[in-house]
């Protein structure tokens, strides 16, 4: 059974940073099929993707992130992170890590399709 558990959340101040992890179980995130990404959604808008990890390490990123989140992954700890700096209050939201059988640098763009999900971690810029 896969099992994604989200943590780091909480609530800072604007210009603040804070850093996300997610803890897979069931599946090995670093593994050579297993792509991964950190979604997020605020109150009443739909959920956006944030950052794409694939499984041969390509990165991606959402404008608003690009220059300040960076996405990583530790295999020691088979967790991925997300590093978040220069936090504004329109980053407010609860963020998802998701993760899929996809190979190379492929990731969804649409949540529907991703297999497994955490349970989100609430982050909230003041």
């Amino acid at each position: 059974q896969v099992q994604l558990v989200e943590s780091g959340g909480g609530s800072v101040q604007a210009g603040g940073s804070l850093e996300l992890t997610c803890k897979a179980s069931g599946v090995g995130l670093g593994s050579s099929s297993c792509g991964k990404a950190w979604w997020r959604q605020a109150p009443g808008r739909n959920r956006e993707l944030v950052a794409t990890m694939g499984s041969d390490g390509t990165t991606t990123y959402a404008d608003f992130a690009k220059g300040r989140f960076v996405i990583s992954q530790d295999n020691a700890k088979d967790t991925l992170d997300l590093q978040m700096h220069d936090l504004n209050p329109e980053d407010t939201a609860m963020y998802y890590c998701a993760a899929d059988r996809l190979a190379g640098s492929w990731f969804w763009a649409s949540p529907s399709k991703y297999r497994y999900w955490g349970q989100g971690t609430q982050v909230t810029v003041s």
